[in-house]
Order: structure tokens, then C-alpha cells, then sequence
């Protein structure tokens, strides 16, 4: 065999494999195997191209190589665009890698030709030349793929290794299996493993021809069907027959039949599959009565849930979910009771009024889940189509029920709790007035008939519990207000905010972030740090953003740092939450004169206004500053007025106004400040920088004054007392006529600050002036 040795140059070869007597051309893109390819253009146009094990390898070693491929000669090459080379080549002989020459710049080696002469051809390999050309005759037949010229050719080979390379060359095969192929040196063994690589490609041939025959047959039979089928409809138009047996029709009937509506509702449906019958099948108006039908057939007409009438299990219910809420929760007792009693009442019509993040869509799921209801919530925030209320004529292409039917249609049953969110956030444009298409829906004596454009059927909805909610009354429309029972959630005091975060928020975020009970303690002082230096609010959400941030920190530390147990007091929060955002006005140390502490309302709690006035050399000029409103400078004016009024009870001259500027001042001039309650409050500072007398430190007032020093009522009695206590107040001066508000105040916070009912400003400023000794 040493005459069979050679030294040539060797191209890998990505996802091809050649073999003996093919001709194929392909591109050469590699440095090294366009250098290769250069080296074999110098020596008789030979290269040794072989397969490399995983195409994925960009440049692969001698050991990502196969052994053993062809010796080739190179009959043409073309250069492309882009540094690529096309070249033609012929297979000549099998070969293997005897030695490796050389790596770079392009791998050379010594190889060992097995050319088919060297092996004599016996009767047992003539009879496997046969058997293998009988099967790829069979595998010709099977497979359209190939063309009769490979048969033709295939025939006039008499060499048997050739005859198995030829033929491996033209049916499907694996690239593994091309390997074995290439590797089977002797004609007697490629001719076996050729001939088991095609009586498996015949199998899968065939059964591939089955499954399609198969699937062509299914189809074939389908559209002969619908054929079949349509010519009988034309038929039965020509005659005039009835569509009655259609089992579309019969299943529709068989549903109206069942169906728990009123006799009206079952009319409408009936006459309706009658215009079905009538129609072409496939006609877009036979498609618009379906879906008609069905909507109304989907609708739970006779199906409600049986009402929870255990009170105490329902307050249970109630008191798990909220902390406090005392009116709303007495109003749902009071519906069960009342209900328990007649056996039969109309949903009532709840609305609740408060500000962001106090609980109201959550005090709806409550309701639903103490009354064993189905919850439903719809949004009406920016809701501008009176369509969405009552849905769309059915004249109209792509018509729908409105959002109240669909909701009903989801719940499943016609009495379920239906949340009508953000119910002062409505708008109206030309298409109409939701507002409006409101009214019916939430007037218990008209909604028993709702009907909606689209259904054209009433449907009853006075078993509806309906729930609204608002953050403002002001928005709303007054006759759409008029149909519902206000119920105010003003939000939570401080300590109410401390339960809800010790019961809910924080072990709802504990478990958020995956922290468990022994890893840390969140002292009840830490809370109540971050509720008040933290968060300025009347609900808890931005509290329980910062609760979840104080635990994403605490799951730092002890991930990173492997704490075992963090204990967070008061000094800490600093530490995880940052510097305090708020800081709330404490009493001064001493009375001051022309100083006075009042109180106002914001739409996220109460909070303390110091007033400061100043007496100036003037004549008579008073200025305003801090960015008041119109109100609160005529509140200004007012009380200036009664001081005049009265200034010989104070040993005023009668004319001191000329001789004086009067400077009236409310801090964080950047924040815009109104409302009817500031006027006993500047009157006092006033009165108490004129006449040197100084204010009470510890006295804080809130009311409207008259020019005769009459003290008028005002809101937000008790979001103003717990801001006064919270500043360390300790009497708190508020009109007579809101005594009826005291009910309101945590019994706790009376406790700490003295509430005194005033009717004019004399008692105002007898509780307000330090008396001299």
C-alpha cells in the first residue's frame, strides 16, 4: 500500500459529505481552506476534503475532523463577491489521514488511497449489487423527487463500489449515515449498509404516502359534504320547506324552552330563530340574529345566589377585611337584618365618598364576600359613550350589550355586588351621556325594567346590589346623585393607620418579599415614624409602598450581609427610608403675641396653619401674604371689621386703623391656601398684635367669622382636631354648631385634647387671649 500514500492539502467540509464519482460544486469562504485550496491548484489540482464532526466549529482541528473522506480533483473554480471562492470538484477514491503534515496556514496531510480496484468482487457481493438496485428502483417509484435519468444511469454501472456511490449520492440520507457510508472501505460492506439505509427510507416513504393519502381522503370528504350539503339547502329553498329539523334551530328552541324568562323575553327569542330558519346560512344577517340569540340565552334570567343572612358571620367577614369603617359595616348589618325579616328587599344603592387609598374598592369585595355574592367591578373612570351604559342598536355594524349586561352575563347570577368605580370621573361628549343612562340603572323603582339598546328586552336588575364610588360629591351630577346613599370614608387616623399596617399591610408584604416573622421586628413606634414623617395621606397606599420598601431593604441586608435578625425601632427607619419627607407644626415654647395656630382640611387629612400677624407705621393698609384665596382675604377683611367694631373694649382709639399697616401672613407662601375657616383664627392674631396681648401656645382654632363675631361652622372638624393633636395641642376651639361632629373623634383623641364649642368671638378670644396676672 505504500504506493497509495500521498501528501495533500485538506479542506473540512460543513454539513456536505462527497463521495467517489459525484460531482458537486460548493463555496470556499475560510482563509484556510482557500490557501488549501490555493496548495492544490500547484499539485495536479488534488485536495483531500473530508466532513467535520459539528458544523457550529468555525475552525476546526485535525481531531474535529473525520479520518477518512475523498480524494478529489478539482475541476473548476469561480470567485464571488466577498472573498468567496465556488468551486467544482469530483470525487476520485476514498482516503485516510495517515499523519498530519502541517496545521498552518492550512492543514496538510499524509493520507492512504483505497481506490475500489484493490478489492476482487465475489458472486455474494454481485448478488448485493442486485438486491440494492432492485430497492432503489422501488425507492425511484416511491419518491417523485427523483428524476428516471438517475435510474438509467444507475443501470449501466457494473463496478460495485461504484454502483453504492453513485446511488448514496442521490437518495436522503443523514449526515451520520453518509459518514458510515464513506467509512465502509470494502464494495461488499457499503453495498449491506446501503441496502438497510433504503429499505428504511422505502418504510418511511410509504408511510408518509399513507398518512397524506389519508388526510387528502379526509378533506376530499369534507368538501364533498359541504357540496352535498349545500345543494340540499338550495333544493329545500326551491321547495319551500321549513328549516325546523336543522339541529342549530331545534338546539336553540330546546335552550328557549328551559330558559327562566319572563313570557315577553321568550316571545322575541322565538320570533327571532323563526327569521334564522328563513335565512341562508352563511348570510352576514343569520350571523348577527345568532349571536342575538345567544347573548339574550347567556343571560342568568332565573339563576341567583342564596344571600349569607348570618349577621354575626358577616360582621366577622367585615372586620377581618377592614380595621374601623364603623358606618359602612353598620349599613350592610343593616341590610341583612332588613332583609332577614321581609324575606325579599331591592338592592340599595350605596356610595362612598373619600379620598385615594382609603379602601373603598376593597370595602365592595367585602360586601360581596360577606353577603356570599359574586363581585363584579367596572371602571367608569373616562367613560364618554352612553353606549357603553346601554350598549349599541343592533342596526349598527359590530353592535354589543353594554358594560352593565356583560357584567351581569360574566357573574352568572342576576343579584350579584356590581362596583361602579370612579363614578365622578364620568364625562359626556356628542355621543351621548353615561350620566345620564345612569339614572334608570341606579333608581330602584325603574331599574326592575332596565333594557338594553342592544337586547331590546328588560331585563330585571333591582336584585343588584350596586356600589359606587367617588372621591369627590362635586363631580357628580345632582340627579344621578339623588339615587344614592353617600356614605363618607374620610380616611384613617394615625392610629387606625397603625392597626391597618400591624393586621394587613405588613404581613401582606412580609411574605411579598419572601421574609418571614423570626428574621425581624418592626416596632409599633417605627410605624408610626413612617406614617408620620413618611407619608402625608388619608389612605394607607403610599404607607404601604413604604412599608414594602423598608422590606426590600431589610431583604438586602440579610441576603448580603447575612444578618440573622434585623430589629427595627425608630432610629432606624431613617436608615432604610432615607430623611423624613414630612415634618408637622409643633406648639411654640412660650405665648407669642400676634401668633395663632389654626387648623384646615386637605384632601389628604388635617394639618396645622400658623397664622402671624405683624403691626406696622402705615395708614391703614392691610396686606395679605402667603398665597391666599378669595375666601380667606375676605375672611381677612371681615375680621378686621369686628376688630374695629369693638376696639373700645380693648382701649383702641377709634382711628388706630389709619395710624397702622397690618400685615397678615400664612407660612409655605409656595402652597396655595382657601376656605371658609381661617377667619376666627386671623381675627385672634390680629386683634392679639394690636392690643400686645399675646395667644395661647397651646390653643389651636378653626371657624368663619360674621362682622357682628358670630362663629359659622366649618368641615373637617375631625380630620383638624387629629392634626392638632398630633402638634400637641391641648384645647381646641371649633363652632358651636358642630358639636353634632364630635361623635366622629376617636374617643382617644378627646381624651387628650379639650374640645370647647364656641358661639362668637368674645368666647373665642376668652379662651385664646393669656389673661393678665
Amino acid at each position: 500500500m505504500e504506493n497509495n500514500l500521498r501528501e495533500i492539502a485538506v479542506i473540512p467540509l460543513r454539513g456536505l459529505t462527497i463521495f467517489p464519482y459525484m460531482v458537486i460544486h460548493f463555496d470556499v469562504g475560510r482563509e484556510k481552506s482557500i490557501k488549501a485550496l490555493e496548495e492544490a491548484m500547484i499539485q495536479n489540482q488534488k485536495i483531500f476534503l473530508t466532513t467535520q464532526k459539528s458544523i457550529e466549529t468555525d475552525d476546526p482541528t485535525i481531531d474535529e475532523i473525520h479520518e477518512i473522506g475523498t480524494l478529489c480533483k478539482v475541476k473548476q473554480m469561480l470567485k464571488l463577491p466577498g472573498d468567496t471562492i465556488r468551486v467544482l470538484v469530483e470525487g476520485i477514491s476514498r482516503a485516510k489521514i495517515k499523519d498530519v503534515l502541517q496545521e498552518e496556514p492550512y492543514l496538510k496531510v499524509m493520507i492512504e488511497e483505497y481506490p475500489d480496484t484493490d478489492f476482487e468482487i465475489d458472486k455474494e457481493c454481485e448478488a448485493l449489487k442486485r438486491s440494492v438496485l432492485q430497492t432503489f428502483e422501488q425507492y425511484v417509484d416511491l419518491n417523485p423527487k427523483i428524476t428516471p435519468d438517475v435510474l438509467l444511469t444507475v443501470r449501466a454501472i457494473d463496478n460495485c463500489g461504484r454502483l453504492a456511490d453513485v446511488i448514496a449520492s442521490n437518495i436522503s440520507l443523514k449526515m451520520d449515515q453518509k459518514q458510515v457510508l464513506i467509512e465502509a472501505i470494502t464494495p461488499k460492506l457499503r453495498l449491506e449498509v446501503l441496502y438497510q439505509y433504503i429499505l428504511t427510507e422505502i418504510d418511511i416513504i410509504q408511510v408518509e404516502k399513507k398518512i397524506n393519502d389519508k388526510v387528502k381522503s379526509q378533506i376530499n370528504k369534507m368538501q364533498k359534504e359541504y357540496y352535498l350539503k349545500e345543494q340540499i339547502k338550495a333544493i329545500r329553498e326551491e321547495l319551500g320547506e321549513d328549516y325546523s329539523k336543522d339541529e342549530e334551530v331545534e338546539e336553540l328552541k330546546a335552550k328557549i324552552k328551559k330558559l327562566k324568562a319572563p313570557k315577553s323575553v321568550k316571545e322575541k327569542l322565538e320570533a327571532e330563530v323563526k327569521r334564522l330558519q328563513l335565512m341562508a346560512p352563511n348570510s352576514a344577517e343569520s350571523n348577527v340574529i345568532r349571536t342575538y340569540v345567544n347573548n339574550i340565552l347567556d343571560l342568568p334570567w332565573g339563576k341567583m345566589t342564596k344571600d349569607s343572612l348570618d349577621l354575626s358571620k358577616s360582621r366577622k367577614i367585615l372586620d377581618e377585611d377592614h380595621y374601623g369603617l364603623k358606618e359602612v359595616k353598620e349599613r350592610v348589618l343593616e341590610y341583612l337584618a332588613v332583609k332577614q325579616l321581609t324575606k325579599s328587599m331591592k338592592g340599595p344603592i350605596i356610595c362612598l365618598v373619600g379620598p385615594p387609598g382609603v379602601g373603598k374598592t376593597s370595602i365592595a369585595k367585602s360586601i360581596a364576600r360577606s353577603l356570599n355574592r359574586k363581585f363584579i367591578r367596572m371602571s367608569l373612570g373616562g367613560v364618554r359613550d352612553e353606549a357603553e351604559i346601554r350598549g349599541h342598536r343592533r342596526t349598527y355594524i359590530g353592535a354589543i350589550p353594554g358594560r352593565i349586561m356583560n357584567a351581569i352575563k360574566e357573574a352568572g347570577y342576576k343579584n350579584p355586588v356590581l362596583l361602579f368605580d370612579e363614578i365622578d370621573k364620568l364625562s359626556s361628549d356628542f355621543r351621548g351621556d353615561p350620566a345620564s343612562a345612569l339614572l334608570e340603572v341606579l333608581d330602584p323603582e325603574q331599574n326592575k325594567e332596565f333594557t338594553d339598546h342592544y337586547l331590546e328586552v328588560a331585563f330585571d336588575l333591582s336584585k343588584v346590589m350596586f356600589v359606587t364610588t367617588a372621591n369627590s360629591l362635586s363631580t357628580i351630577p345632582r340627579p344621578l346623585l339623588d339615587r344614592m346613599e353617600v356614605i363618607q370614608v374620610s380616611g384613617y387616623t394615625e392610629r387606625e393607620k397603625l392597626e391597618i399596617a400591624k393586621r394587613y399591610l405588613v404581613s401582606k408584604q412580609r411574605d411579598v418579599h419572601g421574609l418571614v416573622d423570626e428574621q425581624f421586628d418592626l416596632h409599633d413606634d417605627a410605624i408610626r415614624k413612617i406614617i408620620t414623617n413618611y407619608t402625608r395621606e388619608s389612605g394607607v397606599r403610599e404607607l404601604e409602598r413604604k412599608i414594602a420598601k423598608l422590606m426590600r431593604k431589610l431583604a438586602v441586608e440579610i441576603v448580603e450581609n447575612k444578618t440573622e435578625f434585623i430589629d427595627v425601632v425608630p432610629e432606624e427607619v431613617k436608615t432604610f427610608l432615607d430623611e423624613p419627607i414630612y415634618q408637622y407644626d409643633e406648639i411654640e415654647d412660650k405665648s407669642q403675641v400676634g401668633v395663632v395656630m389654626g387648623l384646615a382640611w386637605t384632601a389628604v387629612g388635617g394639618t396645622t396653619l400658623n397664622i402671624e400677624v405683624a403691626k406696622l407705621s402705615g395708614k391703614g393698609k392691610l396686606v395679605l401674604t402667603g398665597q391666599l384665596g378669595d375666601v380667606m382675604k375676605e375672611s381677612a377683611r371681615a375680621g378686621m371689621s369686628y376688630i374695629r367694631s369693638i376696639s373700645n373694649k380693648y382701649n383702641l382709639e377709634s382711628d388706630f386703623h389709619e395710624k397702622m399697616d397690618i400685615h397678615i401672613h400664612i407660612p409655605e407662601g409656595a402652597t396655595p391656601k382657601d376656605g371658609p375657616s381661617a377667619g376666627i383664627t386671623m381675627a385672634t392674631a390680629v386683634l392679639s398684635a394690636i392690643t400686645d396681648i399675646p395667644v395661647r401656645n397651646d390653643v389651636a382654632m378653626t371657624g368663619e367669622i360674621t362682622l357682628r363675631g358670630r362663629v359659622l361652622p366649618i368641615g373637617g372638624l375631625k380630620e383638624k382636631t387629629l392634626a392638632a393633636e398630633r402638634a400637641g395641642i391641648k384645647k381646641v376651639l371649633f363652632p358651636h354648631e358642630n358639636i353634632k361632629d364630635l361623635k366622629d373623634i376617636p374617643e382617644s383623641v378627646r381624651e387628650n385634647v379639650e374640645m370647647v364649642p364656641v358661639k362668637t368671638m368674645d368666647e373665642v378670644l376668652e379662651h385664646a387671649l393669656v389673661k393678665e396676672a
